[in-house]
């Protein structure tokens, strides 16, 4: 998990984690990552691997297409 996370920071994006209960008294993890030009996403799942995994997945595929679309300009 900790490259995963390492893999979001290098990415440009800071992140948090916390863990709650719902209503039927499970544990879920919710994640978010944020950049400061506004992007942001919020994740949620029933283990804290799985979180970081949907988590990495968002920010990465917004990083890399951001970056593309940059290229193309230059």
């Amino acid at each position: 998990m900790e490259a995963r996370a390492r893999c979001i920071v290098n990415a440009g994006w800071s992140w948090g984690s916390v863990s709650a209960i719902d209503s039927h008294g499970r544990t879920i993890w919710i994640v978010d990552s944020h950049r400061d030009d506004g992007k942001r996403f919020i994740v949620h799942a029933d283990e804290k691997l799985s979180a970081f995994v949907e988590l990495e997945r968002e920010a990465l595929t917004v990083t890399f297409y951001l970056e593309s679309i940059h290229a193309d300009d230059q």
